[in-house]
């Protein structure tokens, strides 16, 4: 693997290519404690200056954890690609009616009663740095590449890795 380092619009381009490929991710709080509190999390929107929304229950664990220290890290995970991604950075709650109306889709009903429901908030991760490692290619091209490492003893590109300073 490739190192690249990427700061300012580069590292934005990457972060925002990469959890909106991803979609998922486990958003850690708690990070004095161990062990750590994890939940999945489904990413909403991506903005322009990198902050990662997501939609939270105003009762949950994790509300309760940012609005007690707001550092944070999220953790994708795209094995199928090799698509990896680990942000660390502050969070914060809303429950600006804008933001819940911009953010809440249909699938939502799942876990909350509309737009309107009470419990409803969302929360914004502004990140501070990040890890990435990226493939650039699928599953099969990528164990096609080790394959041929392995038996020719050569060194294949095998995607790249790096930090992200946004």
């Amino acid at each position: 693997m490739s190192t690249e380092n990427l700061k300012n619009t580069e590292a934005l381009k990457k972060l925002k290519k990469l959890a909106t490929s991803i979609d998922f991710a486990f958003l850690a709080t708690d990070l004095k404690n161990q062990p750590i509190d994890a939940i999945p999390m489904s990413t909403k929107r991506i903005g322009d200056d990198g902050s990662i929304w997501f939609l939270s229950n105003a009762n949950s664990d994790h509300n309760a954890n940012i609005q007690k220290d707001p550092k944070a890290q999220l953790f994708y995970s795209k094995p199928g690609d090799f698509e990896f991604l680990s942000v660390y950075g502050e969070a914060e709650i809303t429950r600006d009616r804008t933001i819940l109306d911009e953010l809440y889709g249909k699938s939502d009903d799942a876990w909350f009663d509309g737009k309107d429901d009470p419990n409803l908030t969302a929360i914004k991760f502004r990140p501070i740095s990040a890890q990435y490692w990226d493939s650039k290619s699928n599953k099969l091209v990528s164990l096609l590449k080790m394959a041929y490492g392995a038996v020719t003893g050569e060194k294949t590109d095998l995607g790249e890795t790096g930090s992200l300073q946004v």
